[in-house]
């Protein structure tokens, strides 16, 4: 399955999880989320897996098993785009998710214990 189709399905589920909520005086931000995030998948599909974000996510380990998995943050990313107020165009999205991957998947450097200084 294409990497993009299955960011687009990603984005397209959160959208449906957006316009199920019922939140009183949510004020119509359920569905500004809903229509920019399909609006997201909808752009991702008209990308090519080999477009440097996509490729980005998937250095980054954001595919698994067929899946789009983003990272915790990303999907904070995702589920809250557009839900207080404009957040920019898809593609700024797309750009930021694949920032948190490449942050929260860099290796933590090891720590290597100082020499000891001579004592004499």
């Amino acid at each position: 399955m294409p990497k993009t189709l299955m960011i687009a399905d990603f984005l397209r589920s959160a959208a449906r999880r957006r316009i199920d909520l019922v939140e009183d005086d949510e004020e119509g931000r359920n569905a500004r989320c809903a229509v920019a995030l399909i609006n997201a998948a909808g752009y991702v599909q008209e990308i090519s897996d080999t477009d440097r974000v996509v490729t980005r996510m998937a250095a980054a380990g954001c595919f698994e098993e067929e899946r789009f998995r983003p990272t915790p943050t990303g999907e904070r990313l995702i589920t809250g785009w557009h839900y207080t107020g404009p957040g920019g165009d898809p593609a700024d999205l797309l750009a930021a998710v694949a920032a948190a991957a490449e942050r929260e998947t860099e290796p933590i450097p090891a720590v290597l214990p100082q020499p000891r200084a001579a004592t004499g």
